[in-house]
């Protein structure tokens, strides 16, 4: 299943900014934030059954995550021999601030974000990737504009810092635009959307199911998406550097768990489909509305984007490219040293012991 959902309550971001950092920072130094996460009642009744070592694993509404639901439910974890945390974030810059902080062990995020992070002080390693963004982000448009050039002098709404925002970006320079020829409005998703349908804008970027929305709008449609970057917005499972050094035996059976988590979706897509669709909220009918617009990494295409390349498909590759556009945009203010941002030596153990 190749799937994609976000729920209107989220925010998923490959730019936070660097301040993020320090003010995760404050929270791990003084009392711990009570807004830092939010469990749903299941979770939370659950919680006091979890043992003191498990991993910590955070994950927000997105489909290339959604799996770890599946993973929970079906006792995948246990299978594996890894106790584990399993922490729902309603908004996705909560769970970045709650890995950076050390209050969990791993996050699912963007490649963007940690490279933010690490960019903040932040020591966080990549070690698997779950997804790469395939057209469920977009930028929609009125009508009467026909070309990226078009947008010229055009109020754009997006959300600052999210995934979609960095979309806007990256069509903008292609085009050899840059944000400061259009006229940027700032909004959050649901809103920015609500205000395109509305008239109030002339574009909007955003994901989906807020694509829908937007396109409610007469004769809007689709200007440029996700699909046009292959590999800009890739979606991992992270950890600190530290929990990795302490606890490779977990990592490495969390790795496993995925893998046989996919495998699991395989067998019994009808089960699975109703395990995602009930973690979004949606039905099953609209969850695979969303179906091509999410690529979920085979592990063989996992060992293929870890090794170095000339495009975006190569995590190294991207991970330079992203680190370089961060700062052209001032949404990284120091380039940060990637040299030890992956290790695939746990889907590579994985590889190898399944074959």
């Amino acid at each position: 299943m190749n799937i994609r959902y976000c729920s209107p309550k989220i925010t998923r971001s490959p730019l936070s900014y660097c301040a993020l950092f320090c003010i995760t920072l404050f929270f791990a130094v003084g009392c711990v934030n009570p807004a830092i996460y939010i469990k749903t009642t299941t979770e939370s009744e659950a919680a006091s059954s979890v043992s003191a070592d498990a991993v910590s694993l955070g994950f927000s509404a997105w489909p290339g995550w959604f799996p770890w639901q599946i993973a929970k439910e079906q006792k995948i974890f246990e299978v594996n021999n890894v106790p584990v945390d399993l922490k729902w974030f309603d908004g996705y810059l909560e769970s970045i601030s709650t890995l950076t902080a050390g209050q969990i062990n791993a996050n699912s995020q963007t490649l963007g974000d940690t490279v933010n992070s690490i960019s903040g002080g932040a020591d966080q390693v990549i070690v698997l990737v779950n997804d790469n963004s395939t057209g469920n982000d977009k930028v929609i448009v009125a009508e009467g504009i026909n070309s990226v050039a078009d947008l010229k002098g055009k109020k754009v709404a997006a959300e600052e810092g999210t995934v979609d925002h960095f979309l806007l970006l990256l069509g903008l320079r292609k085009a050899g635009l840059s944000v400061r020829d259009i006229q940027f409005v700032p909004l959050e998703t649901g809103k920015a959307a609500a205000a395109f349908v509305g008239g109030q804008v002339d574009a909007v970027a955003v994901f989906a199911p807020f694509t829908t929305q937007a396109l409610k709008r007469s004769n809007s449609k689709e200007l440029f998406s996700s699909k046009d970057f292959p590999g800009a917005i890739s979606d991992h499972l992270v950890f600190t550097r530290k929990f990795i050094g302490e606890h490779p035996d977990r990592v490495q059976a969390l790795v496993n768990s995925w893998f046989a988590t996919l495998e699991y979706m395989k067998s019994n897509q009808d089960k699975s489909y109703q395990i995602l669709a009930n973690r979004a909220g949606v039905s099953v009918e609209e969850y695979k509305e969303y179906e091509n617009g999410t690529k979920i990494f085979t592990i063989e295409e996992n060992l293929k984007a870890f090794q170095p390349g000339n495009d975006m498909t190569s995590l190294p590759f991207a991970a330079t490219e992203m680190t370089k556009f961060l700062v052209d945009v001032n949404l990284a203010k120091t380039q940060p040293d990637i040299s030890k941002l992956f290790d695939d030596r746990f889907i590579k153990a994985y590889s190898e012991g399944k074959s």
